[in-house]
């Protein structure tokens, strides 16, 4: 049951028992127009009273929000130009929407920024190195689509510091950044194995690196892909390492808000095609061509059969226009993480289910 009939059922039921003194109707009406109010405050937190897929198409671009100083996931360089992993995403999103990969305003968020920015409606998603917990996905109100990249937290220290282990590191300092998963797996790690540490902490992830750059604390520990991205920013990169340990999961993936199922079927399904197209053999410079495919899957998949995109206010070729501009999952990563970047990531746990990842889409049926 959604949120507009609880409230319209709770109110009700006080109004019912009103009606049976003698005030009937006017009981009624009452509770009638106090659940509409309550309906059109969550309307408006999904987009004016309607879905934000609706505000989105009307407006003609995609709000996206993203970290912007990451290389390889989000990152924006000095002529205004973003790419990354995360940035593709969005362009992926607006290229199913508007076949314009382009039709995007990125915003960039800190950590203790992002969930209410997209609860305020200023960013319509978040793709934006966020983890995927229970308590974001319930308490916290929001919904996470599929995950297009699964880490784990790390430490980095200096190669000459002679710190090689967690244990190595007590009594030492370690920056961090605050309102992340991180800093409540740093201090769950550390209790378990009785290590005791001084945590020097960072609402500006920009901050906190340059703070360890400078000296100002032994580690810093974040998503192990962030540390490899951002240790290539530090004035000698080569100085430090990551220390052979994984202190956690870190499924890390788009984000909408609650309660509002068409966009965030939208943002769900344009990402798991990604990973599909991948699954086809489906590239940029082929996906036009699958329109004629003796494949009924690849057909449907790329709206030259059924009706998928459509029966989801979508243009019924959104997967062929977004595969068209940003190309399948795996280009995705090879050219921002992969072989064909700077980092030269191995696949890994972000490889395809047939080659040994976790990387699976549900069927486009």
């Amino acid at each position: 049951m959604s949120k507009r009939s609880l409230s319209l059922a709770a109110l009700l039921a006080v109004a019912l028992p009103l009606a049976a003194c003698g005030g009937a109707q006017d009981a009624v009406d009452t509770a009638t127009e106090a659940a509409g109010d309550a309906a059109d405050t969550v309307a408006d937190a999904v987009g004016g009273g309607g879905s934000r897929l609706d505000t989105v198409l009307s407006r003609g671009t995609l709000n996206c929000g993203v970290d912007g100083g990451i290389p390889g996931f989000s990152f924006v360089d000095e002529s205004g130009t973003y790419s990354g992993l995360d940035v593709d995403v969005c362009k992926a999103v607006a290229a199913a929407l508007f076949d314009d990969p382009d039709a995007v305003e990125y915003r960039n968020l800190d950590s203790t920024e992002r969930f209410e920015a997209l609860k305020g409606g200023e960013v319509d998603m978040l793709s934006r190195n966020t983890t995927w917990t229970v308590s974001r996905d319930t308490s916290v109100g929001m919904e996470f689509a599929p995950t297009t990249f699964f880490d784990g937290q790390g430490m980095m220290v200096r190669e000459d510091s002679g710190v090689t282990t967690l244990e190595d590191m007590d009594g030492l300092s370690v920056c961090v950044e605050t309102g992340t998963t991180t800093e409540l797996n740093l201090t769950d790690q550390f209790r378990q194995r009785g290590i005791s540490f001084e945590p020097v902490v960072f609402q500006d992830a920009d901050a906190g690196y340059a703070a360890y750059d400078e000296g100002r604390c032994e580690g810093f520990t974040s998503d192990k892909s962030q540390l490899v991205a951002r240790r290539s920013t530090l004035s000698e990169p080569e100085a430090h390492v990551l220390l052979e340990v994984t202190m956690s999961k870190e499924p890390l993936g788009p984000v909408t808000i609650n309660n509002d199922s068409a966009w965030f079927d939208t943002v769900k399904w344009v990402t798991y095609g990604l990973i599909q197209a991948e699954e086809f053999g489906l590239t940029a410079d082929t996906v036009e061509a699958a329109t004629s495919s003796e494949d009924p899957n690849v057909l449907r998949f790329v709206g030259a059969e059924g009706t998928l995109g459509t029966d989801m206010g979508l243009p019924n070729d959104f997967m062929l226009r977004a595969v068209k501009h940003v190309g399948n999952y795996g280009e995705i990563f090879e050219r921002n993480l992969g072989k064909e970047s700077q980092f030269e990531l191995e696949r890994g746990q972000n490889a395809l289910w047939t080659d040994g990842g976790l990387m699976y889409a549900p069927p486009f049926r």
